[in-house]
């Protein structure tokens, strides 16, 4: 199905935020909304999109910290994984307090599980439960693209020196859920630069 896709590499963190819509009913979903949430909302509002979910990967403040403007602007749903829906409210937890912030989210609408699929218009969004960053980290397969927050970067993993973190589940997380898909899939993670499921194989030395 065609897909609008659109990045925005938003925050002192440089975190990765995505604006994906089907191009036919422009329902859009935007995953990890960190902060700047204009620029967002002008490729909402430029392209004549109507947001229905705020998806977050994981609850870390740096992909959560513009949910709650956003959800105000468009009346989005915000979704997170089950396992992370305590991380949203609580800057203590999504790691805002240790960089001095307060940052806070609305409590998830709708707490999401392994395996289940998004719909948005023509296009169907796959929730892959990847624990290792977070507990409640997801990625999404939407047709040939996945969107991995922090679970999968270029070369890279997530960190794992955080509360809930565990680099073994990590990359068992990988190895197990992402490594079988095919090659050619193209991986659009929280930050850095794109790259493919089959060069992560054959490269990322954390997965050797």
């Amino acid at each position: 199905m065609p897909m609008f896709l659109k990045k925005v590499m938003t925050g002192s963190m440089l975190a990765n935020c995505y604006i994906i819509a089907d191009e036919e009913t422009k329902e859009a979903a935007i995953i990890d909304p960190s902060v700047e949430e204009e620029e967002i909302l002008k490729v909402v509002k430029d392209n004549n999109l109507k947001v229905k979910y705020i998806i977050n990967t994981h609850g870390h403040m740096d992909h959560i910290g513009a949910n709650a403007k956003v959800k105000e602007a468009t009346g989005a749903k915000i979704l997170i994984h089950h396992d992370d829906r305590n991380l949203l409210t609580s800057p203590a937890k999504n790691l805002a307090i240790f960089w001095g912030r307060m940052t806070k989210s609305p409590p998830a609408d709708r707490h999401l599980k392994d395996g289940e699929i998004i719909s948005l218009g023509n296009l169907k969004i796959k929730v892959i439960h990847t624990p290792g960053h977070t507990r409640g980290s997801i990625c999404l397969l939407v047709d040939d693209r996945l969107f991995t927050g922090d679970t999968l970067m270029r070369n890279t993993i997530g960190r794992t020196d955080f509360p809930g973190a565990s680099s073994r589940m990590l990359v068992q997380s990988i190895k197990e859920k992402l490594l079988p898909l095919e090659d050619g899939i193209e991986v659009y993670p929280g930050h850095e630069e794109e790259t493919t499921i089959g060069q992560e194989r054959r490269n990322n030395p954390f997965l050797q």
